[in-house]
């Protein structure tokens, strides 16, 4: 894609901490998505994003030092949106069964990965980097903490017996099939049918405890 490869800091300058310059963010963050959307990573600069923010380019690099800082930006804000998706879920979960709950997750899910699809795919599949580094990111933390609490309340379908572990798998998995399903799906299959298998494959892993081989005792053969 012509990235650089030089180390260069790829996390904003400061932290905005009046609401005028937590707006002021906001606003370049939302005219670089549509900048890196309508462009690519190679298409977008400054000048366009700050055009789109009717802001001075000196505005942007006050708080975006480079393009990769404003990519992680707009990683942390797609997370940020997965985390009120995850919350929209919660609150509407009711008496819901997890796989009533499973669907509406996937479904919107699906809906947000489609929304500014050039974005999406630099995010997830031209920047794979970003997501070594999401561990640091507050937003990701509470997105785990948000998907645990959501498995919580429907522990008693759930047959996996490590409820830390159940989140990082699903979290995992939802990510890989959604963006996958997003960015490349597969030709020839209706949308109802996509979203029904993903669905499934997470209530398969969370249903379904694998057999477990007591301590001591060597591994049964594969094969008779």
């Amino acid at each position: 894609m012509g990235r650089q490869t030089t180390k260069r800091p790829q996390t904003p300058r400061k932290e905005p901490r009046q609401a005028r310059s937590r707006f002021l963010v906001e606003t370049i963050v939302e005219a670089a998505a549509r900048v890196f959307d309508e462009h690519g990573y190679d298409g977008a600069n400054t000048n366009r994003i700050a055009r789109i923010a009717g802001v001075s380019v000196g505005s942007v690099y006050q708080y975006f030092p480079n393009k990769d800082a404003l990519v992680t930006a707009l990683h942390e804000r797609h997370v940020r949106q997965m985390l009120r998706l995850l919350e929209q879920v919660g609150a509407v979960d009711g008496g819901a069964s997890l796989r009533e709950a499973t669907e509406v997750l996937v479904a919107r899910g699906l809906e947000v990965h489609r929304t500014e699809p050039r974005l999406q795919r630099l995010l997830h599949a031209d920047l794979p980097t970003l997501e070594q580094r999401r561990a640091l990111s507050a937003a990701s933390q509470a997105v785990f903490d948000s998907t645990r609490q959501l498995l919580s309340r429907h522990s008693a379908e759930i047959a996996q017996p490590d409820l830390e572990l159940a989140t990082y798998v699903v979290l995992r998995m939802f990510e890989e099939l959604v963006h996958a399903a997003a960015l490349d799906p597969p030709p020839g299959v209706e949308e109802g049918g996509l979203r029904r298998a993903i669905s499934d494959a997470l209530i398969g892993y969370l249903t379904v405890a694998a057999p477990r081989t007591p301590a001591g005792s060597p591994p049964e053969p594969a094969y008779p």
